[in-house]
């Protein structure tokens, strides 16, 4: 599965309003249903799993980088939503440093493996700092995504 086959525009924020964690998982649940990922009712579900998730580590995994994910009955294919801070925020990152970029990763329980293989791509594409930096740039939603779908291209 590409990356962007998960990801709407709509579910694109290239200047998030959170200034903390908390804020941040909620505003990029929410971005998910603006993508029609997830539906509205779900909210909750989902909001509570990625926190559960989170509560075992963190997901900013360093170089400005969160990438929330968990796996929910209530999607049924994987889905995702992509928001990009110009200040930072503390993600709790293993580097201790601020996020910048935020990817959110939603799969059903029925697909492990293709959650896993999806994870790992994401965290390889953005492990390249011409990636972050092109990301962090973006003007708009079409360019974050613009940038995912050629980068993703050359590691397939």
């Amino acid at each position: 599965m590409r990356i962007v086959d998960a990801l709407s525009l709509k579910a694109i924020c290239i200047d998030i309003k959170a200034v903390n964690k908390e804020q941040v998982l909620e505003e990029l649940v929410d971005l998910l249903i603006l993508g029609g990922g997830l539906k509205k009712n779900d909210k909750m579900e989902v909001l509570n799993k990625i926190k559960d998730r989170e509560s075992l580590g963190s997901t900013g995994i360093g170089k400005g980088i969160g990438i929330p994910h968990t796996k929910n009955g209530c999607v049924k294919k994987m889905c995702a939503a992509v928001g990009v801070s110009k200040k930072g925020i503390d993600f709790k990152s293993l580097d201790g440093e601020p996020t910048f970029i935020f990817f959110i990763l939603i799969a059903p329980n029925e697909e492990p493996g293709q959650h896993l293989k999806t994870l790992a791509k994401v965290s390889r594409l953005l492990d390249d700092r011409f990636v972050r930096e092109r990301l962090r740039t973006a003007k708009t939603a079409q360019d974050v995504s613009n940038v995912l779908e050629e980068e993703e291209r050359k590691i397939v």
